[in-house]
């Protein structure tokens, strides 16, 4: 894209997001042990004037008061119990302050505050309830190691076979959803199956959905928060068990 169509979407991503009051996004950044990053993370979205919430899952250092100075909503579990029940009950704490739009967003600060407005575009237009951010669409932008994205290649197509939904990223953290949405997934995976639970969800409850091309940035840190390979497959099988037991 040259210069003067830069230019153009940046001017109608401005106009459109004129529409939506950033009082009215909450973003909810599930963390575990992420006291090295957690407070530039969080900058970054105050800086665009959303609301935070931080889902403080049993850290050791505990991330609320380290981040008591600033202007967020910070929810502690005393242990740790799962990105999948942090992000439920940070998703049922922004729909009870009556939030209109909510963003899932990592706290190991691989995801850019910035592409939130390009997954609220869709939710604005009404053209999908849920977007769902892609390492792999054309204008993403990503430093994955190959060995990873082999893996995630593989994981898209398992997705597939369990959730009838063939994406282009099938594990990516950074999402947004409307109110009807938020209200209607009801995450119950405590761990990080609770990806394909809600692919399921989408699936199953009929929303709309769309993927939006995003910035990833893996640093040494984020990539020892990663996921092994043997994690990934052995939360693949415990689905597979899940889905033909249930």
């Amino acid at each position: 894209m040259n210069l003067q169509g830069i230019a153009g979407v940046i001017i109608f991503t401005l106009s459109m997001l004129r529409q939506i009051d950033p009082n009215e996004v909450y973003v909810v950044v599930p963390a575990f042990n992420e006291d090295a990053v957690i407070r530039q993370v969080v900058n970054d979205l105050l800086g665009l004037h959303y609301k935070v919430v931080i889902v403080d899952d049993g850290s050791e250092d505990h991330l609320c008061t380290l981040l008591s100075d600033l202007p967020v909503f910070c929810l502690r579990h005393k242990v740790n119990v799962g990105q999948g029940v942090a992000l439920q009950a940070g998703i049922a704490f922004a729909l009870s302050k009556q939030a209109n739009y909510i963003v899932t967003f990592d706290g190991d600060g691989q995801h850019q505050a910035m592409d939130i407005g390009k997954l609220l575009l869709p939710l604005i237009n009404n053209e999908a309830d849920i977007t769902l951010g892609s390492r792999f669409l054309p204008g993403a932008d990503h430093n994955m190691p190959a060995s990873r994205r082999l893996l995630l290649q593989i994981g898209r197509r398992l997705n597939f076979l369990l959730t009838g939904l063939l994406l282009t990223d099938a594990h990516n953290g950074l999402r947004a959803m409307n109110r009807k949405a938020a209200a209607a997934i009801q995450i119950t995976e405590n761990g990080m199956a609770h990806a394909t639970e809600l692919l399921t969800q989408i699936k199953k409850k009929k929303l709309r959905y769309k993927e939006v091309p995003v910035t990833i940035r893996y640093t040494d840190y984020s990539k020892k928060k990663g996921q092994s390979a043997w994690a990934s497959f052995r939360i693949f099988f415990d689905l597979l068990l899940n889905k033909i037991f249930k």
